[in-house]
């Protein structure tokens, strides 16, 4: 992966509409401090917004090369939050709900 847009488009790309049937969720990234976007989680689908969300009911807070491990597997989320390489603000149960709409 070469930047933080592919990782994002490779995470959507294991979306689990199964797992988000009557869900409503708004889920904020802000990588690098510098880019921001959003995973729309409505219904069984996903939308991927570019930019923050106010809606935004948890943001991760990690770098792009803690984002690109998790998605393509390499980095387990909760040990990189373990490790303070990932941080989440907002509501905490909402960043567990991740790993079942994004499996690996």
């Amino acid at each position: 992966m070469t930047s933080v847009a592919d990782a994002v488009q490779a995470m959507k790309a294991k979306f689990n509409p199964a797992a988000a049937a009557g869900l409503d969720l708004v889920f904020g990234f802000r990588i690098d401090d510098t880019k921001n976007f959003s995973l729309v989680v409505k219904d069984g689908t996903c939308e991927l917004q570019e930019g923050e969300n106010p809606d935004a009911q948890v943001t991760l807070v990690m770098d792009g090369e803690t984002l690109q491990g998790i998605v393509d597997g390499s980095t387990d989320g909760m040990q990189a939050f373990m490790g303070g390489k990932l941080r989440a603000e907002g509501d905490m149960m909402m960043a567990m709900k991740l790993s079942e709409l994004f499996p690996s």
